[in-house]
């Protein structure tokens, strides 16, 4: 039977609400430097494992969740730049629901494998409430930025 532990619901609340109002303000500050968006996003997906980092959790654990919002984003990011690029802002949206629905399915798939290896290497299960929002927030951010960088630093996409 599922227990639940209102201790750890407020503390992953209150962690994912100090990362949601850093991203945003920095993210706000920056969106219109088409050079470093995509850097930037990479080093807040970086500065938001720091709250696991100090409760130790092992980075196996997280790996399946981090490889979810790599894909997921990293994808969608793909997804709206093409929809932008041919038919505008209607297209970005439309591109980014299709493109979130196709790659959460397909992010699934890798999450999924993943735990299962992670499960049978028997390494302790510190799985929580936290890891799994701050896993998928930090591949997100990862991933969105990684497309980012390389489709207006490298490919110089408009």
């Amino acid at each position: 039977m599922f227990k639940f532990n209102k201790k750890s619901w407020v503390t992953a609340i209150l962690h994912l609400l100090i990362l949601t109002v850093i991203i945003l303000l920095v993210s706000y500050f920056f969106v219109t430097q088409k050079r470093i968006i995509g850097p930037l996003l990479i080093l807040l997906g970086i500065i938001s494992l720091l709250p696991i980092y100090f409760f130790k959790v092992p980075f196996q654990v997280l790996k399946a969740d981090i490889m979810f919002g790599i894909i997921d984003n990293g994808i969608l990011a793909i997804f709206a730049i093409f929809g932008a690029e041919l038919f505008g802002i209607l297209g970005a949206i439309v591109g980014g629901l299709v493109g979130n629905a196709i790659t959460d399915g397909l992010a699934g798939l890798f999450e999924g494998y993943e735990w299962q290896k992670t499960k049978k290497l028997k390494i302790k299960d510190k799985r929580t409430i936290l890891t799994v929002a701050i896993g998928k927030l930090s591949g997100c951010l990862l991933g969105g930025g990684i497309v980012l960088t390389m489709a207006w630093s490298i490919l110089n996409v408009a």
